[in-house]
């Protein structure tokens, strides 16, 4: 006989209306304005009709909605093309006067924010117009097919760089997009046609945005003896793309002296997909910039800003770290820079990595990544290129050394106890440095133990060469051991710098959060999905809870067994609350050799590489968004005497068999557009081993909805929870699915027969 459980439906859904969206944004142009100005901005996305309004990380930037820029109907758009054709036509075969006088008689055009004022843009603009709408090279995307207007204003002393903005409506916030705040006079791209392009004087902020196929010309003027220093963010603002490859917008930039040769050119910089240009000018003159995709591609969400002009910019940097607690000074090397030394903040707290800043009192800053440990530091010290030169250190220990030229091997020994589990592990990549390192390590008669080239860190979500190198060995016996380390392209020099770690096996871990705004209805829940990212080993159950939210939330399904590395779980909002926008924390804990250890929840955005790879990319907020729709209350129940239904009380699914879930509802769903039960389907939204949704079948006091664990697939004893989503199929639309809400986590147990 089947297990059976009942919910009510009514109170679990939090319903949307056909006509309402939670916005999602895909670009904003510019992206980025200076301390002390007001200016305008577009955002493109989806589900942006009804944003009223927009939310960006830290202090000192407010916005607000200006006007909503619909996509342009079929019919629409063959009147403003052949309208377009005919005045291009007029402006090169009649003068001006009859141009003027047949223009003030011409139909009016849609309403549309593109087409006003048509009569005053430039050819080129016009030019622009036609491509953005009407080019066969344009790209199919409704992630950005419509647009909002906002208007920002940054105060003179908002703090400088990245932010996050978001926009807002009744039915929850957005995702985030990087949004810049700067020091430089910004520029924003208007009007460029090769020589007639504007001579711009630096130093300068230039915000672009590549059209498909087309290359942008940027001319500004240099002194002899500059050092110039043009520094391009794309990748940055927009760190993935889910429908282009290679998953980023790829630009290039060419610089052109004032006698039209080439003079420097960049697709990147070391492993950065963004290009810099570092150019120390010959001669005064107007100097050209050329931009554009690497393979000609191009659409709205190409967005760019360049900085150009004498600017602060580090190349190289030693140490790359500090022990917590110490008085930290590193060198530095680069460009324009106030000085060649930088403070290291080494306060006691979390180890990891922290971010230094280089020239802090000019108008652009360089950005400086170190890391701090909690173990003693030693330098590296030549010659140690081998076994006989080795470098005999402590244990445990931190290394701060280079592979100063090519070819290059950096070897260190130290006494190991058997049976003791010990991890070696390179900080470089991660740091800014371009080693690509490898790592070895062999026993006192030369064995090797382990090598590792290559090492993924979850954590590093915005890396896609993790070159980092990580081993992790038990070792046989007591003696010497010893670790090499070298660059994989056998390439070296003073960049090439490097943390290494060698230390006891510290098992732990780091949980990302998915997605960063959590949105839900008043006494409605929200499926969220939580990463365990496993340290040294780590393989132990983690515990989820709020610890940082206001009254009356909940989280369910809490649990991350030791047989995953994820696991969803649901938010529920209490019942009477007003639409707002909270803070919220949730940590894990767990017991790791006979104590409690607990580590937070990270906001991170699940977001897809070029079709197939997918990152935990970290935010700044995690966020929870209660909707202006207040849903029934929700109210779990016993189906019959004697079984209760509880978070800490599993369902038990026979191994083989299935279990029935019943949903209480009315036959007719009087908040969801009067949907009949009938009409309402449901899916499993998370991927539990096993176990499958099979059917629903309509009661006269609900639905039931089947489960099953399969045989060849689930074992006895596996944990975990169901997230079971309603929708529903729209009459208009195209027959599209309509989200109607998601039930609480069912926590289930898989059970013999």
């Amino acid at each position: 006989m089947p297990a059976m459980v009942a919910i009510s439906l009514a109170s679990l859904l939090s319903l949307t209306p056909l006509s309402l969206a939670v916005p999602q944004i895909g670009y904003a142009y510019p992206a980025g304005g200076q301390r002390g100005t007001t200016f305008r901005v577009e955002v493109g996305g989806q589900g942006l009709r009804d944003v009223d309004g927009i939310r960006v990380s830290g202090s000192g930037v407010h916005a607000s909605v200006v006007e909503y820029i619909p996509p342009l109907s079929d019919q629409d758009r063959g009147q403003v093309d052949r309208f377009l054709r005919e005045i291009v036509r007029r402006r090169w075969s009649t003068s001006v006067m009859e141009r003027v006088a047949k223009e003030t008689t011409e139909p009016a055009l849609p309403d549309h924010p593109w087409v006003r004022e048509i009569y005053e843009k430039s050819d080129a603009e016009l030019d622009r117009l036609r491509t953005r709408v009407f080019s066969n090279k344009n790209q199919p995307n409704a992630q950005i097919r419509e647009q909002v207007v906002i208007e920002v204003t940054v105060d003179p002393d908002a703090p400088p760089g990245d932010r996050e903005l978001r926009l807002a409506s009744n039915e929850g916030l957005s995702n985030p997009l990087c949004f810049q705040v700067g020091m430089l006079p910004e520029v924003v791209e208007k009007d460029f046609g090769g020589a007639s392009a504007p001579v711009l004087a630096c130093p300068v902020m230039f915000n672009g945005q590549i059209a498909p196929g087309e290359v942008d010309h940027v001319r500004f003027r240099a002194r002899q003896g500059q050092k110039l220093v043009v520094r391009l963010h794309a990748r940055r603002l927009i760190p993935y793309l889910a429908d282009a490859v290679p998953g980023w917008f790829q630009a290039t930039m060419a610089l052109f002296d004032p006698d039209g040769r080439e003079v420097a050119w960049s697709d990147d910089y070391r492993f950065d997909p963004d290009p810099v240009l570092l150019y120390e000018v010959p001669a005064d003159g107007v100097y050209r910039l050329e931009v554009r995709d690497a393979i000609y591609r191009g659409r709205d969400d190409f967005v760019y800003r360049i900085a150009m002009g004498e600017l602060p910019f580090v190349t190289g940097t030693f140490p790359l770290g500090a022990q917590a607690g110490a008085a930290a000074t590193a060198s530095i090397q680069g460009w324009n820079l106030p000085g060649r030394t930088v403070e290291f903040d080494t306060h006691p707290g979390a180890v990891g990595i922290r971010r230094a800043v280089v020239g802090r009192d000019r108008k652009f800053r360089a950005e400086v990544d170190y890391a701090v440990n909690d173990v003693p530091e030693f330098a590296e010290a030549e010659p140690n290129n081998g076994t006989k030169e080795a470098q005999r250190l402590g244990f445990p220990m931190v290394i701060n050394g280079r592979i100063g030229k090519s070819g290059d091997d950096d070897v260190f020994a130290f006494e190991g106890k058997g049976d003791q589990e010990i991890v070696a592990e390179v900080y470089a990549r991660r740091l800014g440095s371009p080693l690509d390192s490898v790592l070895r390590l062999t026993d006192a008669k030369g064995v090797e133990l382990a090598l590792n080239d290559d090492h993924k860190d979850p954590e590093m979500g915005l890396v896609t060469h993790h070159a980092d190198s990580y081993v992790r060995v038990k070792l046989p016996h007591d003696g010497v051991y010893t670790v090499w380390l070298s660059d994989a392209q056998r390439q070296g020099g003073d960049a090439y710098a490097y943390r290494l770690h060698v230390r006891p096996a510290q098992p732990d871990f780091a949980l990302r959060l998915v997605p960063s705004c959590i949105n839900v209805a008043p006494g409605g829940s929200a499926r969220v999905t939580v990463h365990a990212v496993r340290k040294d080993g780590f393989a132990g159950d983690i515990d989820l809870a709020l610890a940082d939210a206001p009254e009356g939330f909940k989280l369910s399904g809490a649990r991350i067994p030791s047989t995953t590395n994820r696991v969803s779980a649901t938010f529920t909002a209490p019942q009477d609350i007003p639409r707002q926008v909270v803070s919220v924390g949730i940590e894990g804990r767990s017991q790791v050799g006979g104590r409690t250890i607990s580590r937070p929840a990270a906001a991170a955005e699940d977001m897809m590489q070029a079709f197939l790879w997918r990152f935990l990319v970290p935010r700044e907020e995690l966020l929870v968004a209660v909707r202006g729709a207040r849903p029934v209350p929700a109210v779990w129940r016993p189906l019959a005497p004697g079984f209760q239904i509880a978070n800490n009380s599993p369902v038990r699914i026979p191994l083989g068999n299935t279990t029935r879930v019943e949903v209480e509802a009315p036959a007719i769903l009087p908040d969801a557009g009067k949907t009949p039960l009938s009409a309402v389907q449901f899916r499993l939204s998370n991927t539990p081993r096993g176990v499958t949704y099979r059917e629903a079948t309509v009661t006269p006091t609900g639905v039931l909805l089947t489960v099953k664990a399969d045989p060849n697939i689930a074992l006895a004893g596996d944990t975990s929870h169901l997230i079971i989503e309603a929708f529903a199929t729209a009459a208009e639309g195209g027959g599209r699915h309509v989200d109607l809400g998601v039930l609480p986590a069912i926590a289930y147990e898989v059970v013999k027969r």
